[in-house]
Order: structure tokens, then sequence, then C-alpha cells
């Protein structure tokens, strides 16, 4: 069974994103990191609202935000992250990854660089949180931060 990666669009955007396209960053992403089939994530496109409420609800923190990744992990009492047992379907459930569009465009346009490329680091940073990486020490944001200029240098820009 292949990896599904499902991808939605919240109808004010669909005619902005396509999503055949995220999908493939997502698995170009999945691939370089040595993950193999068969696992599901999905990926939601929103408004930034949207993304604020789940940050507020679910991390805490009450403010904007570019993307959110709810992952098949959690912390022990020890602080140690493990990852929920899988049912015996023997798939990979990785998790749910939601960026704001109107955040991704607002970021671009800070950055100088196209929406296209905004959203593949988002994509990119989303699916390497799936996997385990953060970036809230500096230890951590060390490692991260590195992979994600390296996979959007090769699945984006040079893919």
């Amino acid at each position: 069974m292949p990896g599904e990666i499902a991808v939605t669009t919240e109808e004010k955007f669909q005619d902005l994103i396509d999503e055949d396209w995220a999908r493939r960053i997502a698995r170009d992403v999945l691939k370089a990191e040595g993950l193999v089939s068969p696992y599901e994530m999905s990926i939601f496109f929103t408004d930034s609202e949207t993304v604020h409420e789940l940050n507020r609800d679910y991390r805490g923190v009450d403010a904007p935000t570019d993307v959110i990744a709810f992952y098949m992990t959690y912390q022990t009492e020890s602080g140690k992250e493990e990852f929920f047992p899988s049912p015996p379907d023997g798939i990979v459930h990785l998790g749910e990854i939601i960026i704001s569009y109107p955040q991704a465009v607002t970021q671009a346009t800070e950055q100088s660089h196209s929406v296209e490329q905004e959203l593949a680091l988002l994509i990119i940073h989303g699916v390497l949180h799936l996997l385990g990486y953060d970036h809230e020490k500096a230890e951590d944001e060390s490692k991260m931060r590195p992979r994600e200029r390296t996979l959007l240098k090769q699945i984006y820009l040079e893919g």
C-alpha cells in the first residue's frame, strides 16, 4: 500500500493551491527522511483565524502562526516523547498539518519570494514536525532549521 497524503483546502483558497503539488512536496520530504510506505497524513490549508484558534486552544499560545502540526506522539512523565501505538494495520499514522494560507502570503511578501516557495517551506516544516523535529530549544532548532533549508533546496528550488 502506498503512502496516503490527504490534502484539503478551505473553499476560498481552492483556486490558489495545487493540492497535487502539496502532496508531492510532502511525499518528497518523507522519502528524503527515509520513511517508507505505508503511512498516512493530512494537510489542511485554511485561514489565519482558524490557525490562531488552534494555536490558542491546543498549544496555549494566543497568537497567530503560520503552521501547526498535530503529530502522533505524546510526552511521558519523564519528558520523553513516544509515538502512540499504531493500530495493527501496519500503517504509520503521522498526523495532520494545518497551514494558514494568508499568513503564507504575508511571509512570502516579507521574505521577497513567491507564495509557492513559502508554502513549500511550511509543508516541509510541518512534515518535519510530524517526524519528531522541533525548534523550541536551541539545540533542536539547530537541527531542524538547516534540514528545512536543505530540503527546500533539494525538493523545491532544484527539484
